[in-house]
């Protein structure tokens, strides 16, 4: 790889590791435990997040109408997002098995810390759960393909791509055929140490 995107990279790496510091620091000062899965409040910090709790009738009451009318239709996409979950589960362990890709581990891209917020009613926590799972699918169903990619086609995109996944720089530059054809076993021995 190119000398000056190793540093690029390597400086992206600090500065991320420098905003989980940040970000482990302002949830001390909320005065919570975390630990891998559950989230504990101190007793003052849940009674002051009570304070701010809308009760569920008070919810639907103030509710703004457009929210109560397409919340249907983002409810409906539910079937089509476990279809999709269930679809990419099946896929990697029959694909990811034949190939020798390590599975991606389904649990670590669902998080579903927001329902110990006192502050959140049944109402609010339900669409939370909701968003949650949505966005662990994409994020799980992002690495599956991440890895498909880097096995059968780790090259580049002649053109600027939105939000790559973490193994694309890592790919072959565009047009770069001789080096696609000495790099791809490497490639793809690369997906072999994750785990």
């Amino acid at each position: 790889m190119n000398p000056i995107i190793s540093e690029l990279l390597a400086r992206i790496q600090h500065m991320e590791l420098e905003i989980e510091i940040e970000m482990k620091r302002k949830r001390a000062e909320l005065q919570a435990d975390f630990d891998e899965t559950r989230v504990r409040f101190e007793r003052e910090v849940l009674e002051q997040q009570r304070r701010f709790k809308t009760g569920v009738i008070s919810y639907l009451l103030t509710a703004n109408l457009l929210s109560v009318l397409t919340a249907p239709v983002i409810y409906a996409l539910l079937f089509p997002i476990l279809l999709l979950d269930l679809s990419v589960t099946i896929y990697q362990h029959i694909c990811f098995r034949a190939y020798g890709i390590p599975l991606v581990k389904r649990s670590d891209y669902f998080v579903y810390d927001r329902t110990h917020l006192a502050y959140l009613n049944l109402i609010e926590k339900i669409n939370c759960a909701y968003c949650s799972y949505g966005n662990g699918v994409m994020a799980y169903g992002r690495e599956v393909v991440a890895r498909t990619e880097q096995y059968w086609c780790p090259i580049k995109h002649a053109r600027k791509i939105m939000a790559a996944h973490p193994y694309y720089t890592g790919f072959v530059d565009f047009g770069n055929a001789q080096i696609y054809k000495d790099e791809l076993e490497n490639l793809r021995s690369e997906l072999a140490k994750l785990k």
